[in-house]
């Protein structure tokens, strides 16, 4: 973990040596000061020597303002490494999920990498900051400061240093106590993140079914949760402070009297028991300052740790040695598939499925819901990989491709519609980055777009909301079509992607495939028996296998599937309702 962390520190490496560098010599500058005050005391004061008074005096300012100049460039490259770091750690994560197969996606939750990417990171960022800075600056202090108190007054300095060993036995069990709650924590920001996020995304049907107390009281016992962990593991914190009190005063009463005898002995001068009690104090500020780095490093260490899972996930999916950069056509092959989503699980979704699609056709699919149609034409452009068995594009293993040429050559229009933030021109340029304002238009007249686009006023430069949020059901997936066929791939697969528009438009979508991309190789899962049944080739999938697998009429006959659908939608006028 530290190593996966500390290689993102990269290019803030200087600034954060340069901060410790500038704290050490802050700290000696103050050591310096409590030596320079005794001498005023014993030598000026006590002697009636003004000279020395202002001399050394004189010397003590000079020597505080390079501390604090030393203080304010420590705590400017501090900042400065810290952020910079924050600012790594949030693009080395971001890069790496882009990386992601679904595999690697469905194993954390959304709220969970938003956590991550926000909460856990100033978490370290502000450990790190107090790392090169206070971490540094607390142990100098307090070797520096224990140096000069057997320096200066002898076997006194064995006082602080046995307050120094029992501060540091319970700062131990502290944080050691506290560590596993803090872990505790950030799962509960998990959930109560998920909790926002689903009310969020979902607010139009939270609102329509009257569910505001639910969602109300589903959050409260989330973030009561984070509220109840967070009392426990403060609670053993605080046990910091009256700690630290107690040992101080009995520092500080324990020199009071040792260095009162001593006085009277005269193996101590008055000004050199002056600076033991600066010193003494210093001591204990910095096991305070050590104290807070504890609590802080304790709550960070279960953030880093959560960063750096991120960060160290291998993708699933990856390329092999030499990958291929260029497929031959759009056929597809699928020699013997099982599929399981979890890797070493027996439990198939996909079982026994013997498939070959020639380039340039089109194939229906139907099947139940759970009938695995969905993870069936996602193994086509490697979004998983198979569990047994062999998918083939254009005669080749989908595994020997560049990940990257595969899936410029297939466009998917998913079941769940995605539209970014942007204008409608912007969206379908996901397709291609380079298209012109012809092409758009021309992709927009194919699938059925360019005429309710035509309508917005500012027609294709019209803003498209987070989400698509402001056009309809049917209209973003007219937008998404266009956008799959802008890219010219060699398969296109429609995803029940048509469910939301009325079977006139449906059929002028797949007419316009037929005419205009006859030689792409259209894969449609649709739920009506019209929008498949003039396919080459219909597929019927039911649990997980192959039922049947023929044109219309032959599964009117073989398929007792197909032919249940089709007389429910049919004769039943399920057609007519959409």
């Amino acid at each position: 973990m530290i190593k996966t962390l500390y290689g993102q520190v990269k290019e803030f490496k200087l600034p954060s040596v340069l901060s410790i560098v500038f704290v050490t010599l802050e700290v000696v500058m103050e050591v310096i000061i409590p030596i320079l005050m005794a001498s005023i005391i014993d030598g000026g004061v006590e002697k009636g020597n003004i000279r020395h008074v202002w001399f050394m005096g004189g010397l003590m300012v000079v020597i505080a303002m390079f501390s604090l100049s030393f203080g304010v460039l420590s705590g400017k490259y501090a900042a400065n490494a810290s952020t910079g770091f924050a600012r790594n750690l949030r693009q080395a994560m971001y890069e790496n999920i882009q990386t992601y197969s679904f595999a690697n996606i469905d194993k954390y939750s959304t709220a969970g990498l938003v956590t991550r990417m926000t909460t856990d990171v100033t978490n370290v960022q502000n450990s790190y900051q107090m790392i090169v800075r206070i971490c540094a600056r607390a142990p100098f202090m307090l070797i520096f400061s224990m140096a000069m108190t057997f320096v200066v007054g002898g076997k006194l300095g064995f006082v602080f240093l046995g307050a120094t060993v029992f501060l540091g036995i319970v700062l131990a069990f502290i944080s050691t106590r506290a560590f596993s709650l803090f872990s505790q924590v950030f799962k509960k920001y998990d959930a109560l993140n998920a909790s926002v996020q689903e009310n969020v995304n979902a607010i139009r049907v939270v609102k329509a079914y009257v569910r505001e107390d639910y969602e109300v009281d589903k959050f409260h016992t989330a973030s009561d949760n984070v509220y109840r962990l967070f009392v426990k593991a403060e609670t053993i914190l605080t046990w910091n402070m009256p700690t630290m009190q107690f040992m101080m005063y009995t520092c500080i009463l324990l020199l009071s009297w040792l260095g009162a005898k001593s006085i009277v002995g005269g193996s101590l001068t008055t000004g050199e028991l002056m600076s033991l009690f600066t010193y003494v104090l210093s001591i204990l500020m910095s096991l305070m300052m050590i104290s807070m780095v504890f609590v802080m490093i304790t709550m960070s260490k279960a953030s880093a740790d959560r960063i750096a899972e991120v960060i160290t996930e291998k993708a699933t999916l990856v390329n092999g040695e030499n990958p291929i950069r260029e497929v031959p056509d759009g056929s597809v092959e699928f020699d013997g598939v099982d599929f399981a989503y979890r890797k070493g699980n027996d439990n198939y979704v996909l079982s026994d499925i013997n498939l070959k699609i020639q380039a340039g056709e089109t194939i229906g699919i139907i099947g139940g819901t759970g009938s695995a149609k969905s993870s069936l034409v996602q193994l086509i452009p490697r979004l998983y990989d198979v569990s047994e068995g062999c998918v083939r594009v254009g005669g080749i293993d989908v595994k020997e491709y560049d990940i990257e040429t595969l899936r410029n050559e297939v466009a998917m229009v998913l079941q769940k519609n995605v539209l970014f933030s942007g204008t409608i021109k912007d969206n379908i340029r996901w397709g291609d980055e380079n298209a012109s304002e012809e092409e758009i238009i021309r992709v927009c007249k194919l699938a059925q777009a360019d005429e309710f686009i035509q309508t917005f006023p500012e027609k294709y430069d019209t803003y498209i909301e987070q989400g698509g949020s402001n056009v309809s059901g049917g209209q973003k997936q007219r937008i998404c079509i266009a956008r799959a066929l802008i890219k010219k791939p060699k398969i296109l697969i429609l995803d029940d992607s048509t469910s939301a528009v009325d079977t006139k438009t449906d059929s002028l979508i797949r007419r316009a495939f037929s005419e205009e991309i006859p030689d792409t190789t259209k894969i449609i899962i649709a739920q009506r028996i019209s929008s498949v049944q003039d396919a080459d080739r219909i597929l019927v999938l039911d649990d997980g296998r192959i039922e049947s697998f023929g044109t219309h009429a032959e599964l009117l006959v073989s398929s007792p599937i197909y032919r249940d659908v089709y007389e429910s939608q049919v004769k039943g006028g399920g057609q007519d309702e959409k």
